[in-house]
């Protein structure tokens, strides 16, 4: 693979530090959500970083995968809802649904755009086979 882009962020103090760049694009405070035994609060979480990141990289790719294809993605929106669970012997993983709203296209041919993007993401390639991702086309009528 030729690398095209690097980039990285430092973390202190866990689920309950900060996190930051060295550009200082990213700067944060986290919080432990209630929902995992902490205080919850005004910090954000890895899952909400991470569920960010693969929501903006599939738009982007599904933008470039529709471009190829010749349709129109006006009004596009991809949602990303990650889920933290356990495995048996205390393992930790993820669970990912990118929930994708496609107004101008018909139900075949949003699904044949989020299908195709799924192959070209980086994220959704970063994942496979460790994380479980559902598609969901959000029909027009179901704004996100």
């Amino acid at each position: 693979m030729k690398i095209l882009y690097t980039t990285d962020a430092t973390a202190t103090g866990g689920r309950e530090g900060h996190v930051h760049t060295s550009d200082g694009r990213l700067d944060l405070e986290l919080a432990l959500p209630k929902e995992l035994g902490g205080p919850g609060g005004a910090g954000t979480n890895p899952e909400q970083l991470f569920a960010a990141g693969f929501a903006g990289c599939f738009d982007n790719a599904m933008l470039l995968v529709a471009r190829r294809m010749k349709v129109n993605t006006t009004g596009s929106r991809v949602t990303a809802q990650v889920g933290l669970g356990m495995f048996e012997a205390g393992r930790f993983g993820l669970e990912v649904e990118l929930l994708v709203s496609l107004p101008e296209l018909d139900e075949d041919e949003a699904r044949a755009l989020v299908d195709a993007t799924h192959k070209v993401c980086p994220f959704s390639n970063a994942v496979a086979g460790n994380v479980d991702v559902k598609l969901t086309v959000v029909p027009p009528s179901d704004v996100l």
